[in-house]
């Protein structure tokens, strides 16, 4: 049975959705859970939640759930997940985008991190300000103007995760979406001397305003199988600009939430970006700016857009395409 999870605006608030076809149920209406009503609650509750969900789904295309829908179309779409998301994101983490830097730089490719048997690498990035939904419009910075665009595959956690095995690991996963981790490129540089820990500014390179693009919603982990065999596109005004695969990254999904689980407990609701693949615009000098749409496009997953404006043009609202 094929659903998605979304976040969607109902009387000015925020609710879960069970999106079946082209209709969209309230998913506290559809499962007879009123405790559903928000997407992190039924993270929260996954092993329970998730059978309830498939069960309503099957319903639903059967044409026996007696609950209203709305057309996909017709609803706004919100960021699936909440500002309260821990996000945590992948740096270098693509054969193919480590082999385009090497290239720009003039250096020999060399081995990468896991097969020098280096660690996954990973930041925080803030979720409160970060979080937009698909269809938003994204203020450019006002301290940059190298913001760059970075397709990623998102893993939503489902299940609590504390020093898990890797093939245990992916058992922890509720689903995936689509993440834009947007990148202010030239206030990424060191501030302090080689060696110190607090050589490069992450918060201003990646935590702006609308920073994280996310959605357009979440497929179950069951029904995209493989997270590591997954064609991924990113296009600006219509030209392709990214276009990889999840098979080209160095550490796969697994391997990065098992690293992580032994720094802490992922917690349901927690976001990974697990990495970008080649084409960003760092290698051409092409970085977004205002008026650019943004499309991003993963296989099993779906296609989400949004909009870069200048700052003083932005609004509250999430608006939709």
């Amino acid at each position: 049975m094929s659903y998605r999870l979304l976040s969607f605006e109902k009387g000015g608030v925020a609710r879960a959705g069970l999106a079946v076809g082209e209709r969209v149920f309230d998913a506290a209406d559809a499962t007879g859970l009123q405790r559903y009503d928000g997407l992190l609650a039924i993270l929260l509750d996954w092993e329970v939640a998730e059978p309830a969900l498939r069960q309503a789904a099957q319903r639903a295309q059967a044409g026996l759930l007696d609950q209203p829908s709305t057309s996909l179309e017709e609803v706004r779409l919100l960021a699936p997940l909440p500002g309260s998301t821990t996000i945590f994101g992948a740096g270098a983490n693509y054969q193919d985008h480590v082999e385009e830097m090497a290239r720009v730089l003039s250096q020999p490719v060399g081995l990468n991190a896991k097969q020098q048997g280096e660690s996954p690498f990973h930041f925080v990035k803030t979720g409160r300000n970060a979080l937009v939904g698909p269809g938003a419009d994204v203020a450019m910075p006002g301290y940059s103007v190298r913001v760059d665009h970075e397709i990623e595959l998102a893993a939503v956690i489902g299940r609590a995760a504390r020093n898990v095995k890797v093939e245990e690991a992916l058992a922890h996963v509720a689903g995936y979406t689509i993440a834009n981790d947007l990148s202010a490129r030239e206030v990424g540089r060191p501030l302090t001397p080689q060696g110190s820990p607090f050589h490069y500014d992450w918060i201003t390179m990646k935590c702006f305003d609308g920073a994280c693009p996310l959605g357009p919603w979440i497929v179950p982990a069951a029904q995209v199988g493989d997270p590591q065999r997954l064609a991924m596109k990113l296009w600006v005004n219509g030209v392709l600009m990214q276009d990889s695969s999840t098979d080209r990254m160095i550490f796969s999904v697994a391997e990065q939430i098992a690293w992580l689980s032994t720094r802490l407990t992922l917690q349901p609701g927690d976001l990974i970006l697990t990495g970008s693949p080649a084409g960003v615009g760092v290698p051409h000098g092409r970085f977004l700016k205002a008026g650019d749409t943004v499309s991003l496009w993963i296989e099993r997953i779906g296609e989400m857009s949004h909009r870069m404006v200048d700052a003083v043009d932005v609004s509250c609202s999430i608006k939709k395409n």
